[in-house]
């Protein structure tokens, strides 16, 4: 995976452990802090944003990855041009963020080597 060197993919690969923990791969990507989190009760909203529940070192690792990826990947860097012409860079690298992770948990899971072309598009 672009942007994964051995010191991120162990760090991604011990702190993940078994990926049967996850029922999905939603809940994987809220582990890796991946998604914002949100309580509403009676249409009242508490704990917007990211609050710290989760894998703080996954988080790490992920977004280390998302910058290099953008850096160094087209289609990842085409995919985050995207999002910061609607939003802002922070959104932007969090939905490569967030891509990265989904794709992890597929290759772990399947234990298939990592394919850009169906994790971004193209």
């Amino acid at each position: 995976m672009t942007g994964i060197g051995p010191i991120l993919g162990l760090t991604i690969l011990l702190e993940t452990g078994t990926t049967t923990r996850f029922e999905s791969v939603g809940d994987y990507a809220s582990y890796c802090r991946c998604v914002q989190s949100l309580r509403e009760s009676n249409n009242k909203k508490k704990r917007e944003g990211n609050t710290k529940s989760g894998n703080k070192y996954l988080s790490w690792a992920f977004s280390q990855a998302a910058h290099m990826a953008v850096r160094y990947e087209p289609k990842v860097k085409a995919f985050y041009d995207r999002k910061y012409q609607k939003k802002n860079g922070i959104v932007a690298i969090r939905a490569v963020v967030h891509k990265l992770a989904r794709a992890a948990y597929y290759m772990l899971k399947n234990n298939e080597p990592f394919d850009v072309n169906k994790a971004f598009g193209g």
